[in-house]
């Protein structure tokens, strides 16, 4: 470790000199080639876009010649982490099926169940991320909660907050969850869509018709006569009766004309 700190000194030196670099001598070079150390040849983008997640890196020695051996690199899996808020998430479940929130997934894993404190905290019935209205959750497991059977009164938003050791925060996840009857409507769209497209799988004692005319000629004749003819009689019992008003009034008007004469 301190050789490669010399190095990063020396390489700093040169760089912020205020006059031109200058050529290595022959005394520099020896003592370069004595310093043995592992730069990262290559990193992976971190396995989680919030929250903790893992980032692999290949670290290979560098010395002697100052080139670079990629027969003796190795493999090394390291911490990362972007951002600590993850936001909320939603997901719909049935009742009576098993649901498991997890929280740290591969990182507890790869690191160990007790390099990490976690806590839950539950809003009950309410989808939210609005930290008041959380109350602290008692889970069975240190890092997911498992809901068997899944109850519809286990809806609502979980709420998990992970610490390292070193009692920082690592990540805060929203998941809110939406517990259905079994007994509700598929809302599956792509599965209901070819469902309502081929309807003797839905109601298999029902047969379709797929060709021909649904109704003979005879039937859509007697029933376009009978809407006309009911047509008719509404007209006939609305307009007849003032018709037969209208020819009374002139009769009652002109009475009082006569009796004056």
């Amino acid at each position: 470790s301190y050789s490669a700190l010399w190095l990063a000194l020396l390489y700093w030196t040169l760089l912020h000199s205020p006059n031109k670099c200058s050529i290595l001598t022959k005394a520099d070079l020896q003592e370069l080639e004595k310093i043995n150390a592992w730069v990262i040849t290559h990193s992976s983008p971190c396995s989680a876009t919030c929250g903790l997640g893992l980032r692999t890196q290949e670290l290979c020695p560098i010395g002697g010649t100052a080139s670079i051996s990629t027969t003796t690199c190795k493999m090394r899996t390291v911490r990362c982490l972007d951002t600590w808020q993850c936001g909320l998430k939603t997901q719909t479940a049935i009742s009576g099926h098993k649901l498991v929130l997890d929280c740290l997934e591969e990182v507890m894993d790869a690191m160990g169940r007790f390099a990490f404190v976690v806590s839950w905290r539950f809003a009950r019935g309410v989808i939210t991320s609005d930290d008041s209205l959380f109350t602290r959750y008692e889970a069975l497991s240190l890092d997911k909660v498992v809901l068997d059977p899944l109850r519809e009164e286990d809806s609502g938003t979980y709420r998990c907050d992970v610490l390292d050791t070193g009692r920082h925060r690592v990540k805060r996840m929203y998941k809110g969850v939406r517990v259905i009857s079994p007994n509700m409507l598929n809302l599956d769209f792509a599965k209901g869509l070819n469902q309502w497209e081929k309807p003797e799988s839905l109601w298999p004692n029902i047969t379709t018709i797929t060709t021909g005319k649904l109704y003979p000629s005879s039937t859509l004749r007697n029933m376009v006569l009978v809407s006309v003819s009911i047509c008719v009689a509404l007209i006939a019992v609305i307009f007849l009766p003032l018709w037969a008003f209208n020819r009374k009034m002139p009769k009652a008007a002109a009475q009082p004309f006569h009796d004056n004469l």
